[in-house]
């Protein structure tokens, strides 16, 4: 297993809207550059998505993935892990929320990749914390306006 690589960010908005835009993730494509399509392979009893197969262009981090979602934590923490894909053997992550009591949430986005090809650690760290910092910021900018 990888070593985690991890950001936060403050947005400047309740908990409860940054989880929406969290669990809807049919509308990541429409605000995140990384993910170019979402299909929704199958949901919960509550109608949010337990797996999905996601279109990933993150630069260096190319693929088409199948992930599982785990909402047992939400709103507060929202994990995926790896199913299948095409050269990852490993994608774990985690959104973290915490509500700053003044309509204001910290994100901490955590993520952990491993290739099928040989891939210098710094290397590897680099894409993580770049795909990382660039999904926080987008996930901000889509909050705040």
């Amino acid at each position: 297993m990888s070593d985690i690589s991890k950001n936060s960010v403050t947005i400047e908005a309740p908990i409860k809207e940054v989880a929406e835009v969290l669990t809807d993730l049919a509308s990541y494509p429409t605000w995140s550059t990384a993910i170019k399509s979402v299909e929704v392979v199958a949901k919960d009893s509550a109608g949010r998505v337990s797996q999905a197969k996601i279109s990933i262009d993150a630069g260096v981090m190319k693929d088409r993935v199948i992930l599982d979602y785990d909402w047992s934590k939400a709103p507060n923490e929202i994990t995926f892990s790896l199913d299948d894909a095409d050269l990852l053997t490993e994608m774990t992550g985690a959104y973290k929320l915490k509500d700053n009591g003044d309509d204001t949430t910290t994100v901490e986005y955590e993520l952990t990749v491993a290739l099928s090809m040989p891939v210098p650690a710094m290397m590897r760290q680099k894409a993580e914390r770049s795909t990382i910092d660039l999904a926080l910021n987008q996930l901000k900018t889509k909050l705040e306006g």
